[in-house]
């Protein structure tokens, strides 16, 4: 079975792409799910955040008080970093788990917007980035999430740049309104499908 990582920036149209291959019957890890879902459950990581943030980090009930942490790591880049040299372990090992109830395909993805930028696509036997340009991209984000194009450019800023996620990838579908999607991924599953019979 093959482990695919697929990405994109955002506004890029990437969950649309993932449920395409839901359909096509490839079972799809969405990272940042799992990345809350971790922080609960996975009694490493809690542990882990108890002791590198504090205990009001958790509330009595066991659940994340993620107001105290969205403050503490939104203004502060080290201890971002911090959170996240936690995180993406468990993250990863949260998917070896999950990717292992699925042998009997012949691959899976593992969507994550930083595929790249935590060192996930090490994970990977191959990786797709979905595509498109500023503009569109720009768009799509502000009519979704209400937000300014100023917001939008900030967060696009904090993401490697989508150049260089496509140098980095075995495939690129554009999704850019110009370009029909279906037929790509079709092509992509295709390939994926051969590449599983040579393992």
């Amino acid at each position: 079975m093959l482990k695919i990582g697929i990405t994109g920036n955002i506004g890029s149209g990437k969950t649309t792409v993932c449920q395409l291959f839901e359909l096509l019957g490839a079972p799809v890890f969405y990272a940042d799910f799992y990345g809350k879902k971790v922080m609960t459950e996975d009694l490493v990581l809690v542990e882990a955040i108890r002791n590198t943030f504090g205990a009001e980090a958790y509330f009595e009930d066991g659940s994340l008080n993620r107001k105290y942490i969205s403050n503490l790591v939104f203004k502060n880049e080290a201890e971002l970093e911090k959170l996240n040299a936690l995180v993406h372990p468990a993250v990863f090992r949260a998917f070896d788990e999950w990717a292992n109830q699925f042998n009997t395909k012949n691959y899976v993805l593992k969507e994550a917007a930083i595929l790249f930028e935590s060192g996930s696509d090490k994970q990977c036997d191959k990786t797709i980035v979905v595509a498109a340009s500023l503009d569109v991209r720009i768009q799509r984000v502000m009519q979704r999430d209400q937000l300014t194009e100023t917001e939008v450019l900030r967060r696009e800023e904090k993401q490697m740049p989508q150049q260089e996620k496509i140098a980095k990838a075995d495939f690129v579908i554009y999704n850019d309104s110009q370009t029909m999607v279906i037929p790509q991924v079709l092509q992509i599953h295709q390939q994926l499908l051969q590449l599983s019979k040579l393992q």
